[in-house]
């Protein structure tokens, strides 16, 4: 707490006492509380130190855990967030593995489950199919540097892939092996993010709160023709994962 003793909220001026100690927090961690496996200063600790209520404290931590800056473990306190994963995938059509690899990181991908399911409404919508037929769904989990960061369901029509199920799914990509294995080769994506929280499901799988920020991505890949040959729904961990835009004029 040393480099926050010198620190102190000015409460004659109209800016509110959360948001003066959210900026002194965010350069306390930023500058000086290196460590990220040692917790930050506890609500009570920086309470008495600013003379203010722990609710104000809370809601400075909660805006820094909220923007992935910090994030909670329950028993144990409030961690600096490691560095987010900057993602290509809205932008190339390039495998995780590959992408992972030139960001300096070890891919690993754990296949959760493989099965043939009748499609619902949304999958049959997505694939231009009819609703009931047998699609193959994959269910992955994978990782960068052994650190779960985003889990993906996967559904393919059965009748133009039945026997990828025998395949290696957990280091192939999924790509490649459509377009050696069964001549599909996927042309473009149409893709729409949006912001949800995780599931009790979803959390317990990528090691975040139930809650916690998700980055919710649907993914539906086509053919040179346009027909659909992937429906994807990929939840990508609020606070590991960024998305870039590049726009030109």
């Amino acid at each position: 707490m040393l480099p926050l003793q010198n620190k102190s909220l000015n409460k004659d001026i109209p800016v509110p006492l959360y948001y003066q100690l959210k900026k002194i927090l965010f350069e306390y961690i930023s500058e000086h509380h290196q460590d990220v496996e040692v917790p930050i200063p506890t609500e009570i600790e920086l309470s008495n130190h600013f003379d203010i209520s722990r609710p104000t404290v809370r809601q400075a931590i909660n805006e820094l855990v909220v923007e992935g800056y910090l994030y909670r473990v329950k028993g144990k306190g409030t961690f600096i967030a490691k560095p987010k994963i900057n993602q290509d995938f809205l932008l190339k059509l390039e495998s995780f593995n590959t992408e992972m690899k030139e960001k300096g990181f070890t891919p690993s991908t754990r296949i959760l489950s493989v099965e043939v399911v009748r499609s619902d409404e949304a999958v049959s919508k997505a694939l231009k199919i009819n609703e009931g037929s047998n699609v193959i769904q994959l269910s992955r989990l994978r990782f960068a540097d052994s650190e779960p960061i985003v889990y993906v369901v996967t559904y393919l029509p059965y009748d133009k892939c039945s026997n990828i199920t025998s395949m290696n799914l957990a280091e192939g990509s999924l790509y490649e092996i459509l377009k050696q294995e069964y001549h599909l080769d996927v042309a473009s994506v149409t893709r729409n993010l949006e912001a949800v929280l995780a599931g009790e499901y979803e959390a317990n799988l990528l090691g975040i709160e139930k809650g916690a920020p998700i980055q919710f991505i649907e993914s539906i890949a086509q053919l040179s023709d346009g027909t659909p040959i992937e429906y994807s729904l990929a939840r990508y961990r609020g606070d590991r994962n960024k998305f870039t835009f590049e726009l030109h004029r």
